[in-house]
C-alpha cells in the first residue's frame, strides 16, 4: 500500500496525521508512506522525528482581513497556488499513491485538489466539530470526509460521504490510570482536584485568571490544584504567587511549566480547565472528566468555541468565553461544580458518552473501504 498523507501548520492537523500513519504501518508493516507538508512549517520537523519522509511544496495561505499588507499577501498566496499546482503533481506521479489522506490546513488544499484530478482516492480527516475553510472547500473532491465530532456534519455540503471517526487518541488516553491510583502516585487526598492548562506555550489570560484563582483558593482553602503555566508564563505566574505565600510545589497548589504525566494528571483530576483544540475536544471525553472550556479568540474562524459547544450541549462542560473570562467568574464556576459530586458524577457521564475509542480503527477501515469501492488492491 502507498499512501501519501498532507496536513500541518498546528500540531492539530499534524498528530492526527502522525496517528494514521503509525496505525497504516501497524496494520500493514510493508506500507510506504509520504508526507507532503508546507516548506518552513512545524511539519518539517515533527515528520522525520516520527521517523516518516516528508516532501514540501511553497503554499501559503489566504488571508480573510482586506488590508494593503494582506492584499500583497494574498497575491503572493495565489502565485504559490498555481505553481505548487505544478509541484504536487511531481510528487504524485513519482510516488504512484493507491490514496492520498489529508487532515487539514492549507497544505493539504493543493495536494489534494491534483490527487482527485489525477485520479487519486482522497480522503479528509477534520479535527474540530467545525471544519475549517481547506476541508469545506476539499469536501466535494473527496471520497469521503471524516470527521471527529458529528456536528461537523452540518457544515459540510450535502452531497458530501461523511463518516464518524473520532480523534485518534494517544495510547495513554486509552489505558488511563484508575482514578484512586493517579492520585495516590501524585499525592493527592479525597479533596478535589482541578487540573487546568494554560497550553504548550502559554495562554497568557488564562495564566493571569488561574494565578488571582490560586490566590483565592489558598485563602479559602478545600480544593487541589495542579496547574501547567505552558513556556511563556511559568516565571510570571511563580512569582506573583510567591509574594502571596504560594510555593507552588506543594499537594495543595502544584505549579509547573509543562506537565510530562498529563494522563495520570487527568485521571486523577474532579475538573479540567483548559482551551478546547481538536484533542482536548476527544480527550476529555476518553477520560470521562467535567470541564470548563476557555475558547482561544485567536483561531481561525472560531473553530475552539465550536469545540466546546459540542460538549457544553450534551451537559459534559461549560463555557467561558474570554470576553467573559475573570477570576471571580471562574473561581464561582469551580466552585459550583467542585461542592456538587451529583453534578461532577453527571458531567462525567455525559462526557464519557461522547467518548470514541477506536478512531485509528475507524479511520483505517475507512481506507480500506475507499480503496475497495475504486476497485484498488495496494499490494
Amino acid at each position: 500500500m502507498r499512501v501519501l498523507i498532507t496536513g500541518g501548520g498546528t500540531a492539530g492537523h499534524i498528530n492526527p496525521a502522525l496517528a494514521i500513519a503509525a496505525k497504516i504501518k501497524k496494520e500493514n508493516p510493508d506500507a510506504e508512506i509520504l508526507f507532503v507538508g508546507a516548506k518552513g512549517r512545524m511539519e518539517t520537523r515533527l515528520v522525520p522525528q516520527a521517523g516518516y519522509q516528508i516532501k514540501t511544496i511553497n503554499v501559503q495561505g489566504f488571508q480573510r482581513r482586506i488590508t494593503a499588507k494582506n492584499i500583497a499577501r494574498n497575491a503572493a498566496a495565489a502565485f504559490w497556488a498555481v505553481a505548487s499546482g505544478i509541484e504536487c503533481a511531481k510528487i504524485i506521479k513519482q510516488f504512484k499513491p493507491d490514496i492520498a489522506i489529508g487532515t487539514g490546513g492549507y497544505v493539504s488544499g493543493p495536494v489534494l485538489r491534483k490527487a482527485a484530478k489525477l485520479g487519486i482516492p482522497v480522503l479528509i480527516h477534520e479535527a474540530n466539530a467545525y471544519p475549517g475553510m481547506t476541508v469545506r472547500m476539499l469536501a466535494k473532491y473527496a471520497d469521503a470526509v471524516l470527521i471527529a465530532a458529528k456536528e461537523a456534519r452540518g457544515y459540510l455540503p450535502a452531497t458530501a460521504k461523511v463518516i464518524v471517526t473520532g480523534n485518534p487518541l494517544r495510547a495513554e488516553f486509552l489505558n488511563l490510570q484508575d482514578y484512586e491510583t493517579a492520585r495516590k502516585e501524585l499525592g493527592l487526598d479525597e479533596r478535589p482536584v482541578v487540573l487546568s492548562l494554560g497550553g504548550s506555550l502559554g495562554a497568557r489570560r488564562i495564566n493571569e485568571v488561574m494565578t488571582e484563582v490560586l490566590i483565592k483558593s489558598h485563602r479559602e482553602g478545600g480544593i487541589q490544584h495542579i496547574h501547567a503555566t505552558g513556556s511563556a508564563g511559568y516565571r510570571d505566574v511563580v512569582s506573583r504567587l510567591k509574594a502571596h505565600g504560594i510555593t507552588g510545589k506543594d499537594k495543595n497548589i502544584q505549579v509547573h511549566e509543562y506537565i510530562n504525566d498529563m494522563a495520570r494528571c487527568m485521571a486523577a483530576a474532579d475538573l479540567v480547565i483548559s482551551r478546547c483544540g481538536a484533542m482536548t475536544l476527544s480527550e476529555l471525553p476518553a477520560a470521562g472528566k467535567p470541564s470548563i472550556l476557555i475558547p482561544s479568540p485567536n483561531v481561525a474562524e472560531n473553530h475552539q468555541y465550536h469545540n466546546a459547544m459540542a460538549l457544553v450541549n450534551k451537559g459534559a462542560a461549560v463555557c467561558i468565553e474570554e470576553k467573559n473570562l475573570s477570576a471571580d467568574t471562574l473561581w464561582r464556576e469551580i466552585k459550583r461544580i467542585t461542592s456538587s459530586p451529583g453534578l461532577m458524577r453527571r458531567m462525567a457521564e455525559n462526557a464519557r458518552r461522547e467518548a470514541i475509542y477506536d478512531a485509528a480503527d475507524r479511520i483505517y477501515d475507512a481506507i480500506l473501504m475507499t480503496l475497495a469501492e475504486r476497485g484498488i488492491n495496494p499490494k
